[in-house]
């Protein structure tokens, strides 16, 4: 018999496969420390599946560096996974960093791109290194990841720095285990790494190195637009100061009332605009450094940014300088600038200097272009702070492709997501990929992005699924693709997939109940579900109760003119009348030629689904209380309605009636629209009438969740973007007894889909 290992003081070998976030993190060179501290000989090596070490040495030497393997670990690594076992020893006489081996299945997690570190950030700004005013400036914490790795495992040759031929001085980083450059993949400086160009209009080079930035910003500085290209794309950049320049952005991206996301130089500067908690201030300095949404400051002095940056919007999306390029360009600047997406409004951003040309040609004055390619888009992340938690509302830098970890292992699933807001996802093992943020799949570009995507996630991890999954919906572009993918199908309703997001990222199981809101999401009985009460158990769910049904006048349509939602509301209520009622806004607001098309659409039900759409209950009362009839972008009337009630506290509500006399439980909105109607007549101020709209909503969720009798209560879908929507229902459901539960890091609106159809079909494939 085999002598007890803790009685042994002969030389050991011990094994370890580590699994999580462990690659390009510096996790090897941190190894290399530890094995060299504890007089330890072996190996770690990169491998498709995650890192692998061998160690030899005396048992408690190898317990030590067992235990000091999680809890030292590199700041910016997870480990998921730690498999040890002990074997003979082979004699190993030193430790080395081994190349890499990309055999086997492919399970390692890619990190996603980081913000620049402060040492890095401290070596660009200091004249006597030789970094100094570099815009590529990297180390093993910080920099590129997902936006350059080709295929795993994450070396330099399978990244787009390939190209780059490290000198001299690079290349004794990238050796030296003491230099926190040892083995960082896209480790370069000014005499062999990428560098900067300033291209004209036509793509003539103008300028070139740190003349470039300092050419492109003098260029912002009068006004003009720079499309700069950055980590994972491009962005389109414009004094934020200037009310006309950022006017002129708007005529040329086609972009009329939607906000601009923002790039502060610091945050002593962010603060003379907006409030921040701590919270928000951490979230904005994190590694992932998204957009963060801040309030505005009550303060008129101080803040120069101009009001068309966000018409009738009190929060500014707002991020700080994430690469060394930014940094330098903000630097050189000094006040805010407009950073939005390098793209047409509904296109993808633009990853290449010249494909950026040539569709961006006509809107930027000057392109800022650099030579290190993007292997992949990668778009700016969007966050919140709600109920004192981060709550993703945009899921790609900084984020994508961590996975969502499932408790039990699934099959291998590939998810097509939405049309809106599209994200696919795949399920190996455990672990659930999201890819980052894709777009509105409305437009040829945004379909080919979509296309290449669901590519590149199946070569990274070398995947082929058993299974594609897809919304119910026939006409949706990704189920379209989903079927012709020649795999098994699975398809998911929409709502439940919304539902099964935020389990899966809660790891909860059923029973519970799913409060699913959002604008329109197509049902099983096929109408167009969007205000659902769904019970899921262990093995199946079930729609116990919705917003009652009402008909969406010229159907797509509808969903860009709030009132023809209202008008839906009142031909439920009073039929025909509902047409001469022309005192009410939304109804005053069309012809007499368009309403008698309108009727005869409605009564004859010609393009005129029924909805029991909660989102579109939120466009017919913005357009009733007369804050907005037409819709620039997705989700603006119920951005309005909410922002209206800012600063009014009450607990008054318009009460929504419960009908549990029949199956599935009918939500009626009809008293409570009328008291709407009725308090509108009277003048009753728009915030109030806001405030006393959601509070009345969160009651009927309060009142289903007791009839249904599920202690655990999940809020999800677009409409729980909502801060005080959701910040009630959590309050309120938590003061009843009940166990809420919401987004963090998926997003509530369809970025969350593709998780859910994942977790979804796990769920049907594990009850079969």
């Amino acid at each position: 018999m085999r002598t007890s290992l803790k009685n042994h003081h002969t030389i050991q070998r011990m094994r370890v496969v580590i699994r999580g976030a462990v690659q390009g993190v510096g996790f090897r060179p941190f190894v290399f420390r530890l094995a060299h501290d504890l007089e330890l000989a072996g190996w770690v090596v990169n491998s498709a599946q995650g890192v692998v070490i061998e160690v030899e040495g005396i048992y408690q030497k190898l317990r030590d560096f067992h235990l000091r393997l999680e809890t030292e670990k590199p700041p910016l690594s997870f480990i998921y996974s730690l498999e040890s076992s002990y074997l003979d020893p082979v004699g190993y006489t030193d430790f080395e960093v081994r190349q890499s081996d990309d055999t086997g299945k492919k399970t390692a997690l890619v990190l996603p791109d980081i913000a620049t570190c402060s040492d890095c950030l401290k070596e660009v700004f200091d004249p006597a290194d030789r970094r100094y005013l570099y815009p590529f400036t990297n180390c093993t914490n910080c920099g590129p990841r997902y936006s350059i790795i080709e295929s795993l495992p994450y070396d330099r040759s399978n990244t787009t720095m390939k190209q780059f031929t490290m000198c001299k001085e690079c290349q004794a980083e990238y050796e030296d285990p003491h230099d926190r450059r040892f083995h960082a993949q896209p480790n370069a400086c000014p005499k062999c790494g990428p560098y900067l160009e300033l291209w004209d209009g036509e793509g003539k080079t103008i300028s070139s190195r740190h003349e470039a930035l300092q050419h492109a910003a003098e260029a912002l500085r009068g006004g003009e637009i720079i499309a700069s290209k950055g980590l994972g794309g491009f962005h389109l950049m414009v004094d934020a100061r200037n009310e006309n320049a950022v006017l002129r952005l708007r005529s040329l991206k086609g972009r009329e009332e939607k906000p601009f996301a923002l790039m502060f130089p610091n945050l002593g500067s962010i603060g003379e605009c907006c409030r921040i908690s701590d919270l928000e201030e951490r979230l904005l300095k994190t590694p992932e450094s998204p957009i963060v949404l801040l309030r505005r400051s009550n303060r008129v002095s101080g803040c120069h940014v101009t009001t068309v940056v966000a018409p009738g919007n009190p929060y500014l999306g707002i991020m700080l300088p994430y690469t060394p390029l930014h940094h330098l360009l903000m630097a050189e600047l000094g006040f805010a600038v407009v950073a939005t997406s390098g793209n047409l409004s509904d296109e993808p951003i633009c990853t290449d200097e010249c494909e950026a040309l040539d569709r961006l040609r006509g809107i930027a004055d000057k392109f800022l272009v650099h030579n290190r390619p993007i292997f992949r888009h990668v778009d700016d992340s969007v966050a919140s702070v709600v109920k004192d938690r981060e709550l993703i509302l945009r899921r790609a830098r900084g984020y994508a492709p961590l996975p969502i970890r499932a408790k039990d292992p699934m099959p291998s699933l590939m998810a097509v997501g939405g049309h809106l807001k599209n994200t696919i996802a795949i399920s190996i093992g455990r672990q659930a990929f999201v890819s980052q943020h894709i777009g509105d799949l409305e437009t040829t570009q945004a379909f080919k992005a979509f296309r290449r995507v669901g590519e590149s996630f199946s070569t990274l991890y070398d995947f082929q699924p058993e299974s594609v999954v897809c919304d119910l919906h026939p006409d949706y572009h990704s189920t379209k693709v989903a079927e012709k993918l020649g795999f098994p199908l699975i398809r998911v309703q929409h709502h439940y997939a919304h539902v099964a997001a935020c389990m899966a990222e809660n790891e909860l199981e059923g029973p519970l109940l799913g409060v699913s809101w959002d604008g329109t999401g197509y049902g099983t009985d096929d109408t167009i579900w969007g205000g659902e009460f769904l019970r899921v158990t262990e093995s199946s769910w079930r729609r116990e109760a919705h917003f009652r049904t009402f008909r969406l006048p010229g159907g797509e349509k509808a969903i860009k003119e709030p009132r023809r939602a209202a008008l839906g509301l009142l031909f439920e209520i009073y039929g025909d009348e509902a047409f001469s009622m022309t005192d009410i806004k939304p109804v005053g607001e069309f012809s007499h030629r368009e309403l008698d098309l309108l009727k005869t659409m409605v009564k004859k039900g010609i393009n005129s689904p029924l909805t029991s759409s909660a989102g579109r209950l939120f466009d017919a009362v913005c357009a009733v209380v007369g804050i907005r009839q037409i819709s620039r972008f997705e989700g603006q009337s119920a951005m309005e309605l909410e922002f209206s009630l800012h600063g009014i506290q009450t607990d008054d509500m318009y009460k929504f009636r419960i009908d549990a006399s029949q199956s599935p439980i009918i939500v009626d909105w009809e008293d409570a629209f009328l008291e709407i109607v009725d308090d509108v007549g009277r003048g009753v101020p728009a915030g109030l009438i806001s405030a006393r709209f959601h509070n009345g909503l969160v009651e009927a969720v309060v009142e289903i969740a007791g009839l249904i009798g599920e202690k655990k209560v999940i809020l999800t879908g677009g409409c729980f973007q909502n801060r005080y929507l959701t910040e009630r229902a959590v309050s309120r459901l938590e003061t009843e007894g009940f166990r809420p539960y919401w987004h963090q890091r998926i997003p509530p609106n369809d970025g969350g889909i593709a998780l859910g159809q994942i977790a979804a079909a796990s769920r049907l494939q594990r009850r079969s």
